[in-house]
């Protein structure tokens, strides 16, 4: 954390503590309507291929931290928070047809990870010369 709080930071950013709150009630809804999407998909419920930006979700959003505060790689870590941004769009999309509770339960999601694409875009810009 000590390299991040070197970082210049927009005026927008919100404090640290306020991270943890967000995440921990998104990933309560992110389990939730992931793993029943995915055992819909087990019980041929669902198509395979709904899962799948589901599956990529997973991977650059637990990618994230990783990439961006142990690598200290600003670059990749906007790369993955667009890829985040752009699987939450596409698996909102494809499982709309088949269970628009789910698709709903998203919203949330979509709105704090638009934020902190704008946040992570802003900062990866801000501090170019540390990329």
């Amino acid at each position: 954390m000590e390299w991040y709080q070197m970082l210049i930071r927009p005026d927008f950013a919100p404090p640290a503590e306020l991270f943890g709150p967000v995440w921990s009630v998104l990933y309560i809804v992110i389990a939730i309507s992931f793993g029943y999407v995915f055992v819909q998909i087990i019980r041929k419920r669902l198509p395979v291929s709904v899962g799948i930006p589901f599956a990529l979700n997973l991977v650059f959003n637990l990618s994230f931290t990783p990439i961006t505060f142990c690598l200290q790689n600003l670059f990749m870590g906007s790369v993955i928070i667009l890829a985040t941004l752009g699987t939450i769009v596409w698996m909102m999309v494809w499982v709309w047809p088949y269970s628009r509770v789910v698709a709903y339960a998203q919203v949330p999601y979509l709105l704090w990870v638009s934020f902190a694409t704008v946040l992570q875009l802003t900062i990866t810009y801000l501090n170019l010369t540390d990329i």
